[in-house]
């Protein structure tokens, strides 16, 4: 039996968080029809679930979502400590919903990440949060709860390594062992791996991450709040310079007194 417990746990954080995110078309739906079926006993009139719809359905009904949420109310403290980057007085923020099975997520990370931290973050212009806590698929679920369970200073690693060797983990079936290979990466042990799979407080914290994105607004993955403005589409460093360097004009010319950014 204790050998079932960490794969039970981790269908039941994805079963409670339901499934809702841009990942490739193979992982789209898997928790949401679970969901469904804990419902309804059949998945024969669940709907084709589309994460990019602006008001998804699903047979467990709408979901309340706040109109046109306040910075404040975006940046509301959460069950679990903030994982960001950047100053924190940054004149701009930006916070990115990711699940960690996402491709889109992925191409981000690898393509348009790298450019906003050397040009944006590094450089004081801007704060940027990462609330990768938004899974699909049970291997995701374990995914993100490896990362929550890794040292605060190895979180950032973990995840570009969860990103970069996406392809040799990613799995529609709970799969620890390759999961573990990179964790183990930045130095956690399988004791801790283990005994993070089984806590319930850690799932718990996790699924109100999620449920809250999902009161903002969040849809898919990789979305965005870019100074409070939802952008829910895949984006590269094109865009983010578009929205960003307008913000940034705008700071700086607010007062002769304003802080000068470089």
């Amino acid at each position: 039996m204790r050998s079932r417990l960490p794969g039970l746990l981790i269908l039941s954080l994805l079963l409670v968080l339901g499934g809702c995110s841009g990942d490739a078309s193979t992982l789209a739906s898997s928790s949401e029809t679970a969901s469904a079926q804990l419902v309804t006993g059949s998945t024969k009139d669940a709907p084709a679930f589309n994460p990019f719809n602006d008001q998804p359905e699903t047979s467990i009904g709408r979901r309340e979502v706040i109109e046109n949420p306040s910075i404040e109310e975006i940046m509301k403290p959460g069950p679990l400590p903030e994982m960001s980057m950047g100053r924190a007085d940054a004149p701009v923020t930006i916070v990115q919903y990711a699940s960690m099975t996402c491709p889109y997520c992925r191409k981000f990370h690898v393509e348009a990440f790298p450019i906003l931290k050397r040009e944006y973050i590094d450089t004081g212009k801007v704060r940027y949060v990462l609330r990768a806590e938004f899974p699909i698929g049970k291997q995701s679920g374990l995914a993100t709860v490896a990362l929550r369970c890794a040292p605060p200073e190895k979180y950032f690693v973990l995840y570009e390594k969860l990103m970069l060797q996406q392809a040799s983990w990613v799995s529609q079936e709970v799969r620890p062992d390759p999961i573990f290979k990179v964790a183990a990466q930045v130095g956690m042990t399988r004791a801790q791996f283990d005994s993070c799979r089984e806590n319930r407080g850690m799932i718990a914290a996790l699924n109100g991450i999620k449920e809250r994105g999902r009161a903002l607004g969040i849809i898919g993955t990789p979305n965005f709040f870019i100074q409070g403005k939802l952008v829910k589409s895949v984006i590269g460093i094109k865009e983010i310079r578009e929205m960003v360097d307008p913000l940034l004009a705008g700071r700086t010319a607010e007062s002769p007194g304003a802080r000068k950014v470089r």
